[in-house]
């Protein structure tokens, strides 16, 4: 069954997915090719600046499948290394292939987001919510651990003291403790939180395709190298950027006072 549905307004790219009558679940066998694949196509396509991830119905992604757990089937079927196998094949290539992503990703969370599917929230660039998001990682309330990586995806979001709060009592909080916590920037009501994710996915999109990239690429690498190292690829990468006519446009539309118009040249 497959997992994603994908539209293209321009250069945005939306994704959804598309389980709603369970509740989005995510890891079931071809998840992660699915994933790479479509990540991979949107890393080729320079036309695209920006992609929405979402969720259909009324939940953004209740997690990994509780049935198929409980039946020992699919990715958390057979003998313990077929179990670890499953998740770097399967989970661990999906939750790869968006992290790899190289245009900004901004997640609008419209409804429930717990475990797996809070981690892969957080994985985005920018987290919008609706007032009917909820957020959790309730991993060990099932008896489990964070197995998609999530000890090192939430305490960058939220802080290593809240997200040890929220792993270790497995609490679900409410849209409006997520974003005084930070896990997101902003929360809408739910009939608006499409045009918000949409108007906010135009203003990014309008910046130079290769900027923006590249600026992704220096956000991400600035939270695990030392500040001398980010100092040396910020000059590496602008030098490029100086080059480039989209450069050259930014700078006469400032002095012309006029929107500049950008076009990855």
């Amino acid at each position: 069954m497959s997992l994603l549905s994908i539209t293209h307004d321009g250069p945005i790219t939306t994704l959804t997915i598309d389980r709603a009558e369970t509740m989005n679940p995510l890891g079931a066998p071809g998840d992660g090719d699915e994933f790479r694949s479509v990540c991979d196509a949107i890393n080729r396509d320079m036309e695209t600046r920006c992609v929405i991830l979402t969720g259909a119905g009324r939940a953004f992604s209740a997690g990994g499948d509780i049935k198929a757990m409980q039946s020992k089937t699919g990715t958390f079927g057979g003998s313990p290394p077929a179990i670890s196998d499953g998740y770097r094949d399967n989970i661990h290539l999906m939750l790869r292939a968006l992290h790899g992503l190289r245009v900004p990703v901004i997640a609008a969370v419209n409804g429930p987001a717990i475990g797996l599917g809070c981690d892969v929230a957080c994985l985005a660039d920018i987290r919008i919510a609706s007032e009917k998001a909820k957020f959790g990682v309730t991993f060990l309330k099932l008896g489990i651990i964070p197995g998609d990586g999530g000890t090192w995806i939430l305490p960058r979001v939220i802080g290593q003291s809240r997200a040890a709060e929220l792993f270790y009592t497995g609490d679900v909080i409410d849209a409006a403790t997520a974003q005084d916590w930070g896990l997101v920037s902003r929360v809408v009501s739910p009939g608006a939180l499409m045009e918000e994710a949409r108007a906010l996915a135009i203003k990014v999109a309008a910046m130079p395709p290769h900027a923006l990239r590249h600026a992704k690429m220096l956000l991400r690498q600035g939270q695990q190298v030392s500040y001398d190292s980010a100092l040396e690829m910020a000059a590496n990468t602008q030098a490029l950027m100086h080059m480039t006519d989209d450069h050259a446009e930014g700078v006469a539309a400032l002095i012309e006072k006029r929107t500049p118009e950008f076009k990855g040249e």
